[in-house]
């Protein structure tokens, strides 16, 4: 018998768990699920420019090598104008690493960073990668309370409370997954002065830092803290709708002597693993230097934006459901109201919910939410079939008891 690695007995994935597991049992039997559980554009008919996809099929015959550890020039090139055009400074393609998408980045820029025990600071409800990531590399993600009347934005007075002396990071993810948020500049102002006051390495994620509704602002935290080391993280998958190509990037801004050791350590693993994918990343230089544009899927009459505005609307208008309506990233989470909606599991109503409505969401707690009372939907389908969806979803919670 071959036992699991004693490592992973804290690591939970759960968007990708019990609940999947189960779809695809129900697809075997010969069921179809209608999928609204993963942030992948492509199944929904949304692709890439043309544009970007030849480029990169242009260049395969010259992908047969291995690149530097770090990515290609050109690349990486793109990636440090990309961050001068919206006033990060000094930012070189010596600060860039790429990667198999953000994930591995995330991976890696915490096996450089945790000793067993150190701390870091992750927002809940997060993007679950970087809670099961610290625990992986050892480390005990200590979750910051995001409030759901701020807006989804981080309760700061809380955060400074989570503090140790083990503490080594603090995790930014703006514009936030699962919730929609965007933070305001307020708030990452007060985050970063949090970071500077305990001398803590900053790492943000803004894979999302293009998709915005309404007038909603990005700001980026390393153009707003320029004398502190940040790594920022972002890549292909959502604004240029590529995640299939795993093509991903992390940016290293700020004073680089405070983390020279910490840095040789990210490079050790970028060589370990030779080098990322490398037609792959033909598509990064494509689209950041060709002028794409995604604003016009995001403004009325655009898809994201009446997709988000429908969905909105008809999880509203079930009883017992409010959300807050997401000025950023592909994600709805609404709330149900836990004097109307008794929900004690809500893994286990997830599943309920599939088995019944053969319609697949995300439950709250695999975000790290410590309350059971919130789903994660994703409105990448066109309005047809997120009325379907919705209407699935308020004729399983019109009787639903547990």
């Amino acid at each position: 018998m071959v036992s699991q690695a004693s490592r992973l007995a804290d690591v939970r994935y759960d968007i990708r768990g019990p609940v999947l597991r189960r779809a695809r049992q129900l697809e075997a039997e010969g069921h179809q699920i209608l999928k609204l559980n993963l942030g992948n554009p492509a199944p929904f008919g949304m692709v890439a420019p043309d544009a970007v996809v030849q480029q990169v099929a242009a260049s395969v015959a010259d992908s047969q090598g291995y690149s530097d550890a770090r990515g290609i020039a050109p690349a990486r090139e793109a990636v440090a104008a990309y961050y001068d055009r919206i006033g990060v400074e000094g930012v070189t393609a010596d600060d860039v690493f790429l990667g198999n998408g953000v994930s591995e980045l995330i991976v890696m820029s915490l096996q450089a960073l945790l000793n067993p025990g150190d701390e870091v600071l992750v927002p809940s409800p997060d993007y679950p990668l970087w809670t099961g990531a610290v625990s992986l590399c050892g480390g005990r993600a200590v979750h910051y309370r995001c409030r759901e009347d701020l807006g989804w934005n981080p309760d700061t007075e809380y955060v400074r409370a989570q503090i140790s002396d083990r503490t080594k990071a603090i995790v930014i993810i703006n514009p936030n997954n699962p919730t929609g948020a965007v933070y305001s500049r307020e708030t990452l102002i007060e985050l970063l002065d949090i970071a500077r006051r305990n001398n803590l390495l900053v790492l943000t994620d803004e894979i999302y830092d293009q998709i915005l509704y309404d007038g909603a602002q990005h700001h980026c935290a390393a153009a707003l803290a320029p004398d502190l080391p940040v790594l920022t993280m972002g890549g292909m998958s959502k604004t240029y709708r590529l995640a299939g190509f795993r093509s991903g990037w992390l940016a290293v801004s700020g004073p680089k002597e405070p983390i020279a050791e910490y840095l040789d350590g990210l490079e050790l693993l970028a060589n370990m693993r030779l080098c990322p994918n490398v037609p792959a990343q033909h598509a990064i230089p494509a689209a950041l230097d060709g002028g794409i544009d995604i604003t016009g899927l995001l403004r009325p009459g655009g898809r994201l934006y009446d997709q988000r505005d429908r969905g909105w609307q008809l999880l509203t208008e079930i009883p017992g459901v409010d959300c807050y309506k997401p000025a950023g990233a592909l994600y709805l989470f609404p709330r149900l109201d836990p004097e109307v909606h008794k929900i004690v599991d809500d893994q286990k109503m997830v599943i309920d919910l599939l088995e019944q409505q053969y319609l697949l969401l995300s439950h709250g707690t695999g975000f790290n939410l410590p309350s059971a009372d919130h789903l994660r939907v994703v409105f990448l389908a066109s309005v047809p079939v997120l009325e379907d969806a919705i209407g699935r979803l308020a004729t399983f919670l019109a009787t639903y008891k547990q």
